[in-house]
């Protein structure tokens, strides 16, 4: 009787299974990375909507007066770029959760959209120190007196409220980050012509 060999394992199997799992790995890493990526991009959201809300409530009458956010323009371009951001932020996590495949257009689309809407907010958010700057300190040059001694709640509402808006715009700022590496990270580096090297 002939004795049956137990089956050994040739090399192209060997390689075959290492290649199935390194693809298993591959892809568990790219299910990873949009999980982060879309809960970074769901950070800045509610970043936004908290300093939205903050300073949609931010009003105060006294005898003084009375002073509500809409009176300053600074603070209502803030209260819209907060929400248009918001906006982004989820429209922008709902796609990147979605496992499509992430084409050249796509890359170019995130990344600029990333940019414009980083410094967007970035703006918004500078303008309204400066404001809120003014009414702590004042201007005697132009004799713009400081407001906050007399409505004192109100500024702090909007310190709150921009503090939210430059956090958020940190987030931008890493998520710009990202976009840029996924976009340029597709081309190849440039290569160096040898003759150009030994001529110089």
């Amino acid at each position: 009787m002939m004795e049956k060999r137990a089956s050994t394992p040739s090399p192209m199997d060997i390689m075959g299974g290492s290649r199935d799992e390194e693809d298993g790995s591959c892809s568990s890493n790219v299910t990873t990375m949009r999980t982060a990526e879309t809960l970074l991009r769901l950070v800045p959201m509610t970043l936004c909507i908290a300093a939205l809300v903050v300073m949609l409530k931010n009003s105060q009458t006294n005898d003084y007066g009375s002073l509500s956010y809409s009176d300053l323009g600074a603070f209502r371009y803030l209260v819209h770029v907060n929400g248009i951001c918001a906006g982004y932020s989820l429209l922008s996590a709902v796609i990147v959760a979605m496992p499509r495949p992430c084409t050249m257009s796509r890359a170019w689309t995130f990344f600029f959209l990333d940019q414009v809407f980083t410094y967007v907010i970035l703006a918004a958010g500078a303008v309204s120190l400066e404001l809120v700057y003014l009414a702590y300190k004042g201007d005697t040059e132009i004799t713009w007196s400081a407001a906050c001694g007399s409505f004192g709640a109100f500024c702090h509402k909007a310190t709150a409220s921009i503090a939210l808006t430059f956090v958020a715009v940190a987030c931008y700022a890493v998520i710009s980050l990202i976009s840029s590496y996924k976009l340029f990270s597709r081309y190849d580096a440039p290569v160096a012509n040898s003759s150009n090297i030994a001529a110089f």
